[in-house]
């Protein structure tokens, strides 16, 4: 697997490739629809790391109902384009009551494209 590169500031490398990455953000914009925001965050961003699930921050622009059934629902068609990869899904959007969690996630959260 190739990796893509990361950002020029820290020099390292998404433990992803290319097309996992596109695969997820076709996925997410498919279920969450076109503005939702892709960020991965966690052990994915660690070149030291081996294996880890994919830990992605979903922020979506409008209210969400039901937001952890969209979760649920991204999470599941991220599996089918992934070949059943384990994935956690951390949804927010602008009613979501902010925890050390999302606040983290925003600060390392690196956009996919």
């Amino acid at each position: 697997m190739q990796r893509r590169p990361l950002s020029a500031r820290t020099g390292s490398t998404l433990r992803l490739s290319s097309e996992q990455t596109q695969s997820i953000v076709a996925a997410t914009h498919a279920v969450a629809g076109a503005r939702a925001v892709v960020k991965l965050f966690g052990f994915r961003l660690d070149d030291q790391a081996r294996g880890g699930d994919i830990d992605l921050l979903v922020e979506v622009p409008d209210p969400v109902d039901q937001a952890a059934c969209l979760a649920a629902r991204i999470t599941a068609s991220l599996q089918r384009a992934l070949g059943d990869r384990k994935v956690d899904v951390l949804l927010v959007h602008p009613h979501t009551q902010p925890q050390p969690v999302h606040l983290e996630a925003q600060r390392q959260g690196v956009l996919l494209k």
